[in-house]
C-alpha cells in the first residue's frame, strides 16, 4: 500500500504540506466497533492476513512471526494487547507493518478503514478516567461530526521492555 505514503513536500523545507497547515494524516482501523488511528508516517505497509508461525514461550499478545520478503517479523494481536475479547481473524483482518522504537513488527487489526487528513485542532487530550485505567497508549481523541477516533501512541503501547521482550 505504497499509495498511502505522503509524497507532497515543500521544496527544500523537508516538511509535508499537511504538517505546515496543522493537518494530521492518519490511518484509521477498527477493533470491535471502535475506531482507532495511527499517524501514517508510522505505517510501513498494510497486508492481508497470512500464515503466522507460532513462537513457543512468547507473551500472550504475540501471535508469532511471519516471513515478509525474507525478513522474520513478530506479529502482535492488538486485540490481546489492549485486553479486548479474542475474535477469529476474517477476510477484513489486516497486519499493519510498523517500526516501533526501531523494531519492525506487525499489528493485527480487525479492519483498516481509511486514510484521513484532519486538522490537529479537533484532537483533544484523552479524558482522565482513572489513574490505573491503562489508557496511556491513547494520545488524543479526534472529534469528527459523526464519530470519535482514538489516536494511538505506539511508544506508550509498547514500552521499551515490551519491545525488548518481543525482539528476543
Amino acid at each position: 500500500m505504497d499509495a498511502l505514503m505522503p509524497s507532497n513536500t515543500f521544496s527544500g523545507s523537508g516538511k509535508t504540506r499537511e504538517a505546515a497547515e496543522g493537518l494530521l494524516q492518519l490511518v484509521t482501523f477498527k477493533l470491535d466497533d471502535e475506531e482507532f488511528a495511527i499517524n501514517i508516517l508510522e505505517v510501513q505497509e498494510i497486508n492481508r492476513m497470512t500464515s503466522i508461525t507460532k513462537m513457543p514461550n512468547s507473551p500472550h499478545h504475540v501471535e508469532g512471526v511471519v516471513n515478509l520478503r525474507g525478513r522474520v517479523i513478530p506479529v502482535v494481536s492488538l486485540r490481546k494487547k489492549l485486553g479486548l475479547a479474542v475474535k477469529e481473524n476474517n477476510e477484513h483482518s489486516r497486519i499493519m507493518i510498523m517500526d516501533i522504537q526501531g523494531t519492525t513488527m506487525g499489528l493485527i487489526v480487525d479492519a483498516v478503514s481509511e486514510v484521513l487528513r484532519i486538522p490537529s485542532g479537533i484532537v483533544e487530550p484523552p479524558p482522565p478516567l482513572s489513574t490505573d485505567s491503562g489508557t496511556e497508549y491513547i494520545k488524543g481523541v479526534a472529534k469528527l461530526e459523526d464519530r470519535l477516533i482514538m489516536l494511538v501512541d505506539l511508544k506508550g503501547l509498547f514500552g521499551m521492555g515490551d519491545v525488548s521482550l518481543i525482539e528476543s
